[in-house]
């Protein structure tokens, strides 16, 4: 039997299952998973309420555990697919994790982190590249899937 090799929007989707999580807990809902070889090791979503706790966002809760789980504090062999675009706490983890690979689904125009590395056209500077220099960044994967949770959120605290 052939091992099935999942895509993006597959480990999407998993992340979005954890951001329904944070959703149901009333907490802003962004979810992330972690994944090496084609399997995910670790998931997280948003539990800044649930803590009390400003750092406990999506991607630290799974990085924690990914680096718990493989017993390393690098991570170069993993690919981690979060919601919704990391704020800039979170770029600096993923910065030291030296991911392989990042993969958001909406942008955030107000708290998300990559606006202080763009130029006026909105494109990364590659001489303010963020990350590490072999981390590969993947965007606007299930975006409106992960925008409209959101923005239904937000909607409802209104």
């Amino acid at each position: 039997m052939e091992d099935i090799l999942y895509t993006d929007d597959y480990f999407m989707q998993q992340a979005l299952k954890e951001a329904n999580k944070a959703f149901n807990e009333d907490e802003v809902p962004i979810g992330a998973v972690v994944v090496v070889n084609n399997k995910i090791i670790s998931k997280g979503y948003n539990q800044t309420e649930k803590l009390n706790d400003c750092t406990a966002h999506a991607e630290m809760i799974a990085l924690t555990s990914a680096f718990n789980f493989l017993g390393a504090k690098y991570i170069p062999q993993a690919s981690l697919y979060v919601t919704v675009e990391p704020c800039l706490m979170c770029c600096g983890a993923l910065y030291w994790s030296k991911l392989a690979k990042i993969v958001y689904g909406a942008s955030d125009e107000k708290s998300g982190g990559l606006r202080f590395f763009k130029n006026n056209d909105g494109e990364i500077l590659t001489s303010k590249w963020p990350f590490h220099p072999k981390t590969k960044l993947i965007k606007g994967v299930l975006e409106n899937e992960c925008e409209m949770l959101m923005k239904t959120f937000f909607k409802l605290k209104r």
